[in-house]
């Protein structure tokens, strides 16, 4: 649960092109990628109860994220990533799902970039996303739903100290805001109260991101703490299986390394996060691997 919806927040985990960070593409750039990733758990947050399930095992979730990227000027980027997404439990009865899950579109904004005192400098982007899912997935089987099924808008704003000798330092938060949801069954119970009716409201979420790290001319290496809190929803039920507004908090640190091979314009990437704190979320182990290729479409005048 916590890395998909980690997934569903976010969007492409790219040198220079995650929503978080302080970078943007240059003009006329042209980046493309794909990113595999493997999670687990076997331990999960029944509201602020940690416990395992006979009937879940050990949960499984593997994606495969396309992902491009434009930098329409050395302001303005627009990303874009689709996910597809493969779940499956060890133990029980639970069918495994799989499917093309949501589109992510962004555009990423530097608001200023100031020097600071000739140690480096500041710069403060905006980012504006949306999400719609793509597939025709249930989010009504949670914790094997590919998604949560909810269109969403955020709006982030990132501030980034680039120091000379390539060290970094990044802070980032965003407010996400979830359409409703609609189910395939006409009641549901949630929240202490039965409700009649398909549509579900889905609590809004904030989250932020504490980073930092190298990126040299080759070399990146970032480092960073990520925490996310359900503006609203319910626990899941003692004995019950989670439900789709139910509260979905964590916190989970992570890793990378990135290096782009020598006379080209190719990165190789790979990372681990693991989620060290959270509520109606399994305590997750991530390990990403991929790359993203970038190409200059236009040549800057001498």
């Amino acid at each position: 649960m916590p890395g998909l919806v980690a997934l569903l927040l976010c969007a492409a985990p790219v040198r220079g092109q995650t929503v978080e960070d302080g970078t943007l593409l240059p003009k006329g750039a042209l980046g493309a990628g794909m990113v595999l990733t493997h999670e687990t758990w076997d331990r999960y947050w029944e509201g602020s109860l940690k416990r395992g399930n006979e009937n879940i095992g050990r949960l499984t979730t593997r994606s495969l994220t396309a992902m491009t990227g434009y930098g329409i000027s050395d302001r303005l980027a627009l990303l874009a990533m689709l996910p597809y997404v493969h779940t499956h439990a060890s133990r029980g009865t639970l069918k495994e799902m799989h499917g093309i899950q949501d589109v992510v579109v962004a555009a990423k904004y530097g608001l200023v970039t100031v020097p600071v005192a000739g140690r480096g400098t500041l710069k403060a982007l905006a980012v504006g996303s949306i999400a719609v899912p793509a597939g025709d997935y249930s989010p009504d089987f949670l914790p094997l739903s590919i998604g949560l099924g909810s269109r969403r808008a955020s709006g982030r704003v990132t501030l980034a100290f680039e120091a000379r000798r390539e060290w970094f330092l990044n802070a980032s938060a965003a407010y996400t805001w979830r359409s409703k949801v609609k189910l395939d069954r006409a009641a549901y119970y949630t929240g202490g109260q039965l409700h009649l009716g398909r549509e579900v409201a889905m609590p809004d979420v904030f989250d932020y991101t504490l980073g930092g790290g190298y990126r040299g001319r080759r070399l990146h290496v970032p480092v960073s703490v990520s925490v996310q809190r359900t503006l609203g929803g319910s626990d899941i039920r003692r004995q019950d299986m989670p439900f789709v507004s139910n509260r979905m908090d964590f916190v989970r640190v992570e890793g990378g390394v990135g290096y782009t091979l020598p006379a080209t314009n190719l990165m190789v990437r790979i990372g681990a996060a693991r989620v060290v704190g959270g509520r109606n979320v399994g305590q997750a182990t991530t390990l990403t691997g991929g790359f993203h290729y970038t190409l200059p479409l236009r040549t800057r005048a001498p």
